[in-house]
C-alpha cells in the first residue's frame, strides 16, 4: 500500500479536433466551471486534424478562470527545450500561475522526421529528455547568475539569458513507461503522467512501475513523495452496473479511484471521452467524494483514552 500523501486532482484530456474547436474550447470551460482543476491536451504537432497544442494551450487559458491547463504531453523533438520554457513561463505569468509543463521523449518518430525533427532511438531519446528539462529549468532560474551555456549531446545552448520567471513553480511531468523513462522520472521529474491502457497490465502495474520510480529516487537522494503520480483514463463511462475500471456506475468510480489514490499513490485523475455530462458529473459527483473518503482515511486515528485505565 503505497499512499505519497498529494493533494488530489481531477481532469480532463480533451482531444483537440481543428474541425471542433469551440467544442474542445467548451469542454475546457466546462471543467473550469464543474470545479475540475486540470484540462490538458495531446501533441502531436504532425497530425493536421489536430489543433496546435501550445495555441490552444495558450486560449483555453484566457477563456477559463481557475482551472490549470498543461500539454499531455508536450513533444519535445517538436519544441526545442530553451524555445519550450520560455513559452511555458509566458503562459504561466499570462493565466496567473495555471501551467504545467508535460513533457514526453517524443514518439511517431516518421511524424516528427517529416516536420523537421531528428529522429531518435528509444535510448536517444531518454538522454535528450533529460538534458531538454536541465535546459528548460536553467532557463527558469532567474536567481542563478550568469547566461544560461550547456553542451549536451542533443542540445545546446551558448550564452542565453534566463528567464521570465513564471509566475509559479511549474511542474514538470513525464510521460514515461519502460525502465529508462522511468528511472528519468524518479531522478528529475515533479510527476509521473501515464495512461493506464498504456500500462502492461493496467493497474496491476503500479506496483512495478512505482518502486523503479522510487528506487530512482532513492539513488538521486530524493524523496519518492516529490515525483506525484498521475493518471490518463481514456475508456471511461457511466453505466449502471460495474463493467471495468472506470465504467460503472458512480459509486464503483468513486471506490476505484480512491483505491488508486490509497492504495498505489495515484493523486491526480484525468479522464478522456470529450463528453461535457460526464466531465460536470466527475466534477460534482466523483472528485468531492473521493476527497472525501482520502481525507478520511489520511486522518490519524484518535488516540485510545481506555488504556490504562481500571
Amino acid at each position: 500500500m503505497t499512499d505519497y500523501g498529494h493533494d488530489l486532482l481531477f481532469g480532463v484530456f480533451a482531444t483537440p479536433v481543428a474541425q471542433q474547436a469551440r467544442q474542445v474550447v467548451d469542454l475546457a470551460v466546462t471543467a473550469d466551471r464543474a470545479g475540475l482543476d486540470l484540462v490538458s491536451f495531446q501533441d502531436h504537432p504532425y497530425q493536421p486534424s489536430f489543433l496546435d497544442t501550445s495555441t490552444l494551450l495558450a486560449f483555453t487559458a484566457a477563456r477559463t478562470e481557475r482551472i490549470h491547463v498543461n500539454a499531455n504531453v508536450a513533444s519535445l523533438p517538436l519544441r526545442p527545450p530553451a524555445v519550450l520554457a520560455r513559452a511555458a513561463a509566458s503562459l504561466d505569468i499570462l493565466s496567473g500561475g495555471r501551467f504545467a509543463l508535460g513533457i514526453g521523449a517524443g514518439a511517431f518518430w516518421d511524424g516528427i522526421a517529416a516536420m523537421g525533427g531528428r529522429r531518435l532511438s528509444a535510448a536517444q531519446g531518454v538522454t535528450a529528455l533529460g538534458e531538454g528539462i536541465e535546459i528548460i529549468r536553467e532557463i527558469w532560474d532567474t536567481d542563478a547568475t550568469g547566461a544560461v551555456n550547456y553542451d549536451g549531446r542533443y542540445y545546446s545552448v551558448k550564452g542565453a539569458r534566463r528567464g521570465p520567471r513564471p509566475a509559479h513553480d511549474i511542474p514538470i511531468w513525464v510521460g514515461a513507461y519502460k525502465p529508462k523513462m522511468l528511472a528519468l522520472t524518479g531522478g528529475v521529474g515533479d510527476g509521473w503522467l501515464p495512461t493506464i491502457e498504456y500500462l502492461p497490465r493496467g493497474a496491476d502495474s503500479l506496483p512495478e512501475l512505482n518502486a523503479r520510480i522510487d528506487a530512482a529516487a532513492h539513488d538521486a537522494g530524493r524523496d519518492p513523495a516529490a515525483v506525484r503520480r498521475l493518471m490518463n483514463f481514456m475508456n471511461v463511462q457511466f453505466s449502471s452496473a460495474p463493467r471495468g475500471l472506470l465504467n460503472g456506475p458512480s459509486e464503483a468510480w468513486v471506490d476505484q479511484i480512491a483505491e488508486l489514490a490509497l492504495g498505489h499513490g495515484v493523486s491526480a485523475f484525468i479522464i478522456g471521452g470529450d463528453d461535457p455530462s460526464m466531465t460536470q458529473r466527475f466534477g460534482a459527483e466523483i472528485a468531492p467524494a473521493v476527497r472525501a473518503i482520502v481525507e478520511r482515511e489520511r486522518r490519524p486515528a484518535a488516540p485510545d483514552r481506555t488504556q490504562g485505565e481500571a
